[in-house]
């Protein structure tokens, strides 16, 4: 079975992240880069897959600068066979729509029977480029799965809804999300990340994939300023003598500062 996981390299959740001055973009200078969580979960899956099937191949796919072949190294280290990074300064505002855009038409090139993505980035939380890939691509899209049985050339998954689990299946190939629950990521070990060394990565640019840079990077969506959420207040304490005294100022506070009664 041919698999093909869909990664982004990201800060770190344990970034202090910083607005540069342009205030559009992050500061990325002493930033910590870390394969998205979630992409992370579709790397651990896909291995599952291959490891139950017996066989098959499963590469990586991004979209970055140089420092993103990193997040495919980890990949590699965990036991993917191959990688691909398209690195062009071209992508560098690219939306989402873009990102997926450029994603599937590196993957129409390849053979394939699954796709597996992390349901967001946990950067810029779109939501949006598995389903955009699976549109361009024509083919099912589930998300949010936290279960996957594969027989008989169809895939089962159970994916998390609002107040339950919905159980859904289709023909490969096909495209799904993960969520939180799927399954556990392995770490890398000295022998993974030494054999990842000598797997195969590709660096392309969009000019390989036959794509027109001033087109294919141009985004819908621009980022017009960045800036961090208001500080919240501090917190007020109610003080009197008795219950009924405190239940009184409280009453008081929410009437005539909080101005919600």
């Amino acid at each position: 079975m041919n698999i093909i996981v869909l990664l982004k390299q990201v800060p770190s959740t344990e970034t202090m992240i910083q607005i540069a001055g342009d205030g559009r973009s992050v500061k990325t200078d002493d930033v910590s880069w870390i394969i998205s969580p979630y992409d992370e979960f579709a790397v651990e899956e896909a291995l599952r897959i291959k490891e139950k099937q017996k066989g098959g191949i499963v590469t990586i796919v991004s979209v970055g600068g140089a420092k993103a072949a990193e997040a495919i190294r980890t990949a590699l280290a965990m036991g993917a066979d191959k990688g691909i990074l398209v690195n062009d300064p071209a992508t560098a505002g690219c939306d989402g729509l873009g990102i997926a855009r450029i994603l599937s038409t590196v993957v129409q090139s390849l053979p394939f029977d699954l796709i597996i993505a992390g349901q967001r980035a946990v950067d810029d939380e779109n939501f949006l480029v598995g389903a955009a890939v699976a549109e361009f691509l024509k083919i099912p899209f589930m998300s949010l799965v936290i279960q996957e049985e594969i027989a008989d050339g169809k895939i089962t998954c159970h994916r998390t809804i609002e107040g339950g689990t919905a159980v859904v299946s289709s023909p490969l190939p096909a495209l799904f999300t993960t969520q939180r629950g799927l399954n556990e990521p392995r770490y890398t070990s000295l022998p993974g990340v030494m054999k990842a060394k000598k797997k195969p990565l590709d660096i392309k640019t969009l000019t390989d994939l036959g794509l027109d840079p001033a087109i294919a990077a141009t985004p819908l969506m621009q980022v017009i300023s960045l800036k961090f959420p208001e500080k919240r207040k501090a917190g007020k304490i109610i003080d009197g003598a008795t219950l009924a005294d405190k239940a009184a100022m409280l009453a008081k506070v929410l009437h005539e500062e909080a101005k919600v009664i």
